[in-house]
């Protein structure tokens, strides 16, 4: 049995990962689905102050006092900057990270850094409420952002989507234990479309090494194409 968390990315919760998780539980592993500080059903905690460190010590909290350890853990989208960051702070409680459609930020990078126009196209429609800055704002079929086009994903989403503070990725991760977090094997599942925009080294050395798997689908893959992402989830707790 292996134990997965899955991290989410920006204005989503751990709801997104309802049908990866039914069928890895379905397959026999412990899994977590955790939300983190001010999205999803916490979104009632959103406040100033909210930023990347905060929601790496939501995981790094979770690890600590759920006492996991050699976890599988899972980021999509932001949800990478925050993997990465959780590896640095707690090496010694994970296994292997694998990097959903997600940023692979390097000691001192923003998403802002790494994800660039994108991230940026969305300030512009950003509004600020008691004090913070939102961006990625729920609207009336918001999720074709993310590459969802089923009528019924499109209206699920519809009811789940929250905004996300734009103070989360413009700040820069900060790592401090780059040696220990190199050490921890690293996953690809990416879709097919954002391929050519990724590292061509990094993603040359994981298909190399079988360590890569793309997707022919829209960024939020755990919705549009669960059953595959969790196949090569299972094949990442098989090796």
């Amino acid at each position: 049995m292996a134990t997965y968390v899955l991290v989410h990315g920006g204005g989503h919760g751990g709801w997104c990962y309802q049908k990866v998780a039914r069928r890895l539980r379905a397959a026999g592993h412990e899994v977590y689905t955790p939300t983190m500080t001010g999205e999803g059903e916490r979104s009632h905690l959103l406040r100033p102050g909210i930023d990347l460190d905060l929601h790496i010590s939501d995981i790094v909290a979770l690890l600590y006092y759920e006492d996991l350890r050699d976890v599988i853990l899972v980021g999509h989208s932001y949800g990478g900057m925050v993997i990465t960051g959780t590896a640095d702070r707690a090496p010694d409680r994970i296994g292997r990270l694998v990097y959903l459609d997600a940023a692979n930020p390097v000691n001192g990078q923003s998403l802002v850094d790494v994800a660039g126009p994108i991230i940026e196209a969305t300030r512009p429609f950003g509004q600020v409420v008691d004090g913070v800055e939102l961006v990625l704002l729920p609207a009336p079929g918001a999720a074709q952002f993310y590459g969802v086009t089923d009528p019924a994903d499109l209206a699920w989403m519809d009811d789940r989507l929250t905004a996300h503070p734009w103070r989360c990725f413009e700040q820069p991760l900060v790592l401090t234990n780059e040696k220990a977090l190199g050490a921890i094997p690293q996953y690809h599942i990416v879709c097919t479309s954002t391929l050519a925009t990724r590292d061509p080294e990094l993603m040359g050395r994981a298909r190399a090494e079988g360590r890569l798997w793309d997707i022919d689908t829209g960024h939020d893959l755990m919705i549009t194409e669960p059953r595959a992402v969790t196949d090569a989830l299972l094949e990442v707790a098989a090796r």
